[in-house]
């Protein structure tokens, strides 16, 4: 696959409507994976990384409901269409309530989906942008994540990159809760015993880097997670 163009997960059981979407996405310049059923798309999920999915509400062997749920746990971020036959006001809803970015009713414009894949993206980008310069200040420490660098009066502590990111998470959460699931998906890439027990050691690594300032302190919420308590 092209990495310099968006990759899009496209998921319709419907062969002619995936076909035709696939070309006519193919030729605005994306990179497109069709999957005709929601286990493969599933599968092609856990893969392959993906800008953007497109997922058909009623499919055989996974729903499109499921599905999103469970790319979801995967990625609570990727942008999520879906693509349905299904009006109910009751269905819209649900699929909202999934985190979907638009619930989109067949039959529909190809051109309007299109700009509103345009669209997404491009805020996803600009808020990836805006993330990546972003800057912390805890008490009398100053985090810059694109640097990796921990700065207190003066002296650099320089973090590994699962320091940096786990620092970064808590940073983004602050005075929250970070849950461990979604701090070891997004770091780790799965929440096993084994990942918990190695992300434990980054945070008490952290905690050390920390001690200078009594006033920060990163707190363990029993059996959900951590928050990192600072002004």
């Amino acid at each position: 696959m092209d990495a310099a163009k968006p990759q899009i997960l496209l998921c319709e059981d419907d062969t002619n409507l995936g076909m035709v979407l696939k070309n006519y996405l193919e030729l605005n310049d994306y990179e497109v994976v069709l999957e005709r059923d929601g286990r493969l798309g599933l599968a092609a999920f856990q893969r392959e990384k993906f800008d953007i999915c497109l997922l058909d509400v009623m499919m055989p062997n996974m729903d499109g409901f499921t599905l999103a749920e469970e790319i979801r746990d995967i990625n609570p971020d990727v942008p999520l269409f879906f693509l349905s036959a299904k009006t109910m006001k009751d269905d819209i809803i649900q699929g909202y309530k999934l985190g979907a970015d638009d619930y989109i009713t067949k039959p529909f414009d190809s051109e309007v989906l299109l700009l509103k894949i345009k669209a997404i993206l491009k805020r996803n980008e600009e808020m990836h942008r805006e993330e990546v310069n972003a800057e912390f200040d805890m008490g009398k420490y100053h985090f810059n994540p694109r640097l990796r660098e921990l700065v207190y009066e003066g002296k650099v502590q320089t973090l590994s990159p699962k320091e940096n990111e786990l620092l970064k998470m808590l940073c983004e959460y602050k005075n929250d809760l970070l849950q461990r699931e979604i701090a070891l998906k997004k770091i780790w890439g799965s929440d096993t015993y084994f990942n918990g027990r190695s992300m434990d050691v980054y945070i008490a690594k952290l905690r050390k880097y920390l001690k200078e300032d009594s006033t920060i302190e990163i707190v363990n919420i029993h059996g959900n997670g951590f928050r990192l308590v600072a002004a």
